[in-house]
């Protein structure tokens, strides 16, 4: 059957080319759900949350109009007369949203991210000479990764939600992901079709695992869920959904992938289902799930079923997301077998909702290419009718797939950046890549990308790539960087001050403008179990991150009271401290294999008995950097003390061992007050230890007995029960300036030797 194609599109609007005509109908009815007065007023309220009364001087509208069926547009001016200092219009609230945070940061100096807000209003507020116009080049602007609901929003409460949102709406995005409380209407099907409760514990992990869970990786580990967790995370959804379509938002439900709990075949003894592989570490005790053969009629009873009863509680925007396949080798190479998995996974969809649009992660596709060639590629894409399905590019930044794909073979992509794996902390951005890369993509030929992503597997950490991602989301070309940055330090401090923003521009050439494929996922020594082999290679010049420590102490008279300049303070310190880390750990691994006892000691002194300890103390200083919080945050999801302890192992062991055994070690490690001195110096203790004791008494040091040492102190931090403040303790400033003071002749010294 032949595809028809629409025209040619002008920059920024109508149709893409090369999708099929009745994606585009879908498109524009996946456009803004609420009514315009219902989308109006959510606006509203969320100025009135950001401003105070500060939001009577400016007016809000959303007239769908504007768009003509096309991408978001706003509108700014101010109108004549006393009062309204600006007026917004946008085609939706999302762009109604968009447009007020383009007035608070352009003409306001005003700034929102996730360590804080910046946002003394000027009196009066300024009004604008000229009407400004912006329409986005792309329909989607798409947030949110599957792994970033257990490495982030997992112990969130409604508060912490209605804040992301905020953020949300103001950096005009328009198509998230909604999946809380997906487990409670899972058991409800399990349940209908005869499981018992056993069966279903044996098969639902803990809340910090449930990611995996959900794309068919992991069962059981840290479960089961208590029903007291259903309850809470239903609560949520409903809240989390009515909120994001009253600001126009679609939301992305989950759907069915044909993964199913070993008590279906209880239940239907003659069903067809296949025990995938093992995933990552873990052995078949908690993975190896059973997937269905897509011809098994069952496969469309449980899909449909499970999609019809999430839509009876919650509604649809008709955008679902299912990954069958996610780090997973699929039973057949043959493409036949794979455009019927995918045919009968969009089926499940359309037969509880005939307008159903699959969303799908295009992770597989880089992450394993040996198996995934184009052959491959092509049948799992064109089991579903074209323009009915939308791919994440989803490492588009380092591995764009549209490439070798011509473009997904006709399906609609957006384009994403995926920046950030297990949440780590660690100053990292590929900001030419970002700056380039989604205008390539809207050049290439007969491309289908309909929007730009922001997909990271954790949160809150590098504000300004996601500031900078937000606003090329609506730029119709590259930005110029040095001075993008130049104005960004000044609008998130709230005053202009010429070291930080040469500080901002040092950390812009070197941390945050690493090309290439690059992975931001922190191998350093600080975070890694420690080893003979470890990585102390960085993709930029040390130097530049020492200098950009010393420029913002100095500029801490005039910029301490700002709470995001402290933030940063803390967070290039730890950079530094971490690359000091690098220069110890060197240090030590020389001194041990040329048999140097009193340097080897000197160097391990000053690493676990002064540098960690100072750094902990820094994070500690600081509450988005503690333990803790973290910690605290767990226990507070719980109705009685034994969930507390429940999610509070859960919430150790992910940011540690991942696993029972250590099976993705340090994958999610992060750097936090009261982890680097009770997890990471206790092990880099234990490891110099091992070495004085390997040169004292001539005996060779074997990695494998130190591991399994090592593994005992790892294990005993999980379980120690020890409660950790989630309240800042001392002065952030004093403690990064006697660090500074201490290590920073030293470090310049040996960074500009050569890196590390």
């Amino acid at each position: 059957m032949a595809v028809r194609r629409g025209p040619e599109p002008g920059p920024g609007s109508g149709p893409v080319p090369g999708l099929a005509l009745p994606f585009l109908l879908l498109l524009a009815a996946t456009a803004g759900r609420a009514g315009d007065a219902r989308q109006e007023e959510a606006v509203r309220a969320l100025a009135r949350r950001l401003l105070g009364p500060g939001a009577a001087a400016v007016s809000l509208s959303v007239d769908p109009a504007l768009a003509a069926g096309g991408p978001d547009i706003y509108r700014l001016w101010s109108p004549p007369g006393a009062g309204v200092a600006v007026a917004v219009a946008g085609s939706s609230g999302v762009a109604a949203a968009a447009g007020l945070y383009r007035y608070l940061r352009d003409f306001c100096g005003c700034h929102l991210s996730w360590s804080g807000a910046q946002l003394r209003l000027p009196d009066p507020l300024p009004r604008l000479r000229a009407e400004i116009r912006a329409a986005a080049p792309g329909r989607y602007r798409y947030y949110q990764n599957v792994c970033a609901q257990s490495y982030s929003f997992v112990w969130w409460d409604w508060a912490r939600w209605e804040r992301e949102i905020d953020w949300m709406a103001l950096s005009g995005i328009n198509l998230a992901p909604a999946f809380a409380g997906q487990e409670a209407v899972w058991q409800r099907v399990y349940r209908n079709l005869g499981l018992n409760q056993s069966e279903i514990d044996k098969y639902f992990t803990g809340p910090a695992f449930l990611a995996w869970n959900r794309m068919g990786n992991l069962r059981r580990w840290a479960g089961p869920l208590p029903p007291a967790w259903h309850f809470k995370q239903l609560y949520l959804q409903y809240r989390i959904v009515e909120r994001m379509r009253s600001l126009g938002m679609t939301t992305v439900l989950p759907a069915f992938a044909g993964h199913v709990p070993q008590g279906i075949l209880r239940v239907f003894p003659r069903v067809n289902a296949t025990r995938l592989g093992q995933w990552s570490h873990f052995d078949c005790t908690y993975s190896c799930i059973y997937l269905l053969d897509p011809e098994d009629p069952m496969f469309q009873v449980i899909g449909t079923l499970f999609l019809k009863e999430l839509i009876k509680e919650f509604g649809t925007d008709h955008v679902y997301s299912a990954d069958t396949f996610n780090e997973m080798t699929p039973l057949s190479s043959d493409p036949a077998y794979l455009s019927r998995v995918s045919n009968a996974v969009f089926r499940s969809m359309t037969g509880a909702d005939p307008k159903a649009l699959w969303l799908m992660q295009g992770w597989l596709f880089q992450h394993q290419p040996d198996f995934w060639q184009p052959a491959q590629v092509r049948a799992l894409l064109h089991g579903v009718p074209l323009g009915r399905m939308i791919v994440l590019d989803l490492f588009a930044e380092s591995k764009p797939v549209y490439q070798w794909t011509e473009s997904f073979y006709g399906q609609p992509f957006i384009w994403c950046m995926l920046h950030n794996f297990g949440g780590n902390h660690g100053l990292f951005g590929t900001v030419e890549a970002i700056n380039h890369g989604p205008f390539a993509a809207r050049r290439f030929p007969n491309s289908t990308m309909v929007g730009t992503g922001l997909v990271p597997e954790g949160i809150e950490q590098n504000d300004m790539v996601y500031e900078l991602m937000n606003e090329l989301g609506w730029r119709q070309e590259p930005l110029d960087l040095p001075s993008w940055v130049t104005r960004y330090a000044e609008r998130r401090y709230g005053a202009p001050n010429a070291a930080a923003a040469s500080a901002w521009r040092l950390l812009l050439r070197s941390v945050y403008n690493c090309t290439g494929v690059c992975v931001n996922h922190n191998r350093s020594p600080l975070v890694r179990r420690p080893s003979l082999r470890m990585d102390t290679e960085l993709w930029y010049n040390a130097s530049d991150v020492f200098e950009a420590w010393r420029l913002l102490l100095s500029a801490g008279a005039e910029l301490g009271s700002s709470p995001a300049f402290l933030y940063d303070l803390v967070d290039v310190t730890r950079q530094a401290g971490q690359q000091l880390v690098s220069h110890y750990y060197l240090s030590i691994r020389q001194a041990f294999q040329s048999h140097a006892l009193p340097e080897l000691l000197t160097a391990g002194g000053v690493l676990v008995y002064d540098l960690l300890p100072e750094l902990d103390s820094l994070l500690s200083s600081h509450s988005l950097f503690l333990l803790g919080r973290w910690l605290q945050s767990a226990r507070a999801m719980a109705t009685s003390d034994r969930e507390a302890e429940q999610y509070e192992l859960n919430a150790r062991n992910q940011v540690t061992l991942w696993g029972p055994s250590g099976n993705i070690l340090d994958y999610a490690n992060k750097q936090l007050g009261g982890l680097v001195l009770d997890y990471y110096a206790v092990r880099w203790s234990l490891f110099v230890s091992v070495l004085v004791e390997s040169l004292n008494s001539g005996r060779p040091f074997h990695q494998d007995q130190f591991n399994q040492a090592v593994f005992q102190v790892e294990r005993g931090f999980v379980y120690n029960k020890k409660r950790y403040p989630a309240v800042p303790s001392g002065d952030t400033m004093e403690i990064s300036r006697k660090l500074f003071l201490k290590y920073y002749p030293s470090a310049l010294r040996h960074s500009l030797a050569g890196p590390a």
